[in-house]
């Protein structure tokens, strides 16, 4: 590699400088050795370069500052410039959009972060901020470079800093490609969606041997911080793959379900589903009675677009959906209580989880369609000392504070407050339907009927028969299909085979919502 005490000779006219230009430039391009290389792959992960022409359009890409290097001194660094400085920064397309990218290069200094590493990153932040575009980032570094001290820790602080700017401005994606700790971790956890592959990434704040000195636990990368850890149990990564080529296959196709920025819409796309395409299989998909669990996942697919639906966060609070699909070629955000777990019921967790989806949403112009079958909020002392209050107070406020189009579907129960919160009228939605299998109540008939008439189970002779009279009665007066509709509460009762033409005709109307809310410089949500 060509370091500062190998020079390149001077060349004697144009034509000599071009040349050492093409030189240097496929020096850069090639990366510091065959070896190097030849360890990436044999850790089954792709070169910086290898994995932006899977995630650009073919030819498209455009590298800002390839030949730049650090330019700090000792520790053996001032003999060790090599171009680029370990990180590959630059734009291209995907599907003809524009999008910026950045990728550490783990063959230089571990893809380590340097002040110089650190200044082409903020660069390329503030170029995309600037021209309103996605911006992707592929991390496969080793956290700050520990010979440059103090500069390598300030160039992170200077990432999250833009992180924080570009928040609810452009979409930002984390793609984590190989071990990430520390600095390395923070960013992406500040961006609107994180990637990881199973077995080659990782993501830590401190690593094993450290946890090992402080608490005396002993654990390997994967079980500390692996793809399946952050998917399953702490919520840290919204999507895992088992490679890289389906990963970044999938970053693409998240990219053209987004819109460029906040002020644009996402893009629409022809559609030869029909519109009043009749779902009569969801009358065979949703048992009529509500104690009967089913597959929320099957109703989402049979009402979008060619079935065709990106779930995120899909292995962590798995009693609620969230993700991305389109009603009519145009991209909508779908919540869904999931009867399949915990009968669908609300916990803390699943309320942070839909609160999030549903601010991203608002952030980037994504209608939002609810369906919602929830039997109430999870009881019990953990729940309550876990601060169910506080995280589904943080979904409550993303809808109230939510100005998108919103729709709301009441499939079968919406019992108590959990039915206010998943996007009723009474805090905004802009149409609510309900299908005739809707409970909407207070709470099940069995707990309203020991409440209401506690004292007559108590007097009568045979209490049993009587509680079932009144439960029959509870239903009858206050729980049966039409009451909400007749008190204004949904806006129809409607053919479950019709849900689809219904929505996308909803949206249409929709579409020209214009929404705003109090002069503030910014709420302050429940945390």
């Amino acid at each position: 590699m060509t370091t500062s005490a190998q020079a390149p000779m001077e060349p004697t006219d144009g034509r000599g400088r071009v040349a050492e230009l093409h030189a240097i430039r496929e020096q850069a391009a090639r990366g510091p050795s065959d070896k190097a290389t030849e360890a990436q792959h044999a850790k089954g992960k792709l070169t910086a370069r290898e994995r932006i022409a899977l995630l650009l359009d073919e030819g498209s890409f455009n590298e800002v500052e390839p030949l730049r290097r650090h330019r700090a001194t000792g520790f053996g660094l001032e003999n060790k410039k090599p171009y680029t400085d370990g990180v590959i920064t630059g734009w291209g397309t995907v599907h003809g959009r524009t999008v910026f990218v950045y990728a550490h290069d783990f063959r230089i200094f571990g893809g380590a972060l340097g002040e110089a590493h650190a200044q082409k990153i903020h660069k390329i932040m503030d170029m995309a901020i600037q021209a309103g575009a996605p911006l992707v980032s592929l991390n496969d570094g080793a956290g700050a470079r520990i010979q440059e001290g103090v500069s390598a820790l300030a160039g992170y602080g200077g990432i999250f800093q833009r992180n924080t700017k570009a928040s609810g401005v452009i979409p930002q994606i984390s793609v984590m490609l190989g071990p990430c700790a520390g600095g390395a971790a923070y960013s992406p956890a500040l961006t609107d969606f994180v990637f990881m592959v199973r077995d080659t990434s990782q993501m830590f704040i401190t690593g094993p041997d450290v946890v090992r000195a402080v608490t005396g636990e002993e654990i390997t990368q994967n079980g500390l911080g692996g793809a399946d850890v952050h998917a399953e149990t702490s919520g840290v990564c919204h999507f895992a793959y088992d490679d890289e080529a389906t990963c970044l296959a999938e970053v693409r196709y998240l990219l053209s379900l987004l819109p460029q920025n906040n002020h644009e819409n996402p893009p629409a796309v022809a559609s030869a589903d029909p519109v009043d395409r009749r779902s009569d299989a969801l009358l065979q998909l949703v048992p009529a009675n509500g104690r009967f669990p089913y597959d929320m996942r099957g109703v989402i697919e049979e009402l979008v677009d060619d079935g065709e639906y990106l779930e995120v966060h899909s292995a962590w609070a798995t009693n609620v959906l969230c993700g991305l699909a389109r009603l009519g070629g145009r991209s909508v955000g779908i919540v869904a209580n999931q009867p399949q777990h915990l009968a669908g019921v609300l916990d803390a967790r699943a309320s942070e989880k839909a609160a999030r989806f549903v601010q991203l949403c608002d952030a980037f112009n994504i209608p939002l369609v609810t369906l919602v079958d929830v039997p109430g909020f999870l009881p019990g002392v953990d729940q309550e000392h876990g601060g169910i209050i506080r995280h589904g107070a943080k979904l409550l406020y993303a809808y109230c504070n939510a100005t998108v189009p919103r729709i709301s579907v009441v499939l079968r129960k919406a019992y108590g407050g959990a039915y206010i919160v998943m996007d009723s009228q009474s805090i905004g939605a802009d149409l609510t339907y309900a299908w005739p299998t809707n409970e909407i109540a207070v709470m099940g008939a069995e707990g309203a009927a020991n409440v209401v008439f506690r004292k007559q189970i108590a007097e009568a002779a045979d209490p049993e028969t009587m509680r079932a009279r009144m439960v029959k009665e509870y239903k009858a007066e206050l729980m049966h299909p039409y009451y909400a509709a007749e008190r204004g509460l949904v806006d129809d009762v409607i053919d479950p085979a019709e849900t689809r033409e219904v929505l996308i005709r909803s949206l249409a109307m929709l579409r020209t919502k214009h929404a705003d809310l109090p002069p503030r410089k910014h709420g302050n949500p429940p945390q």
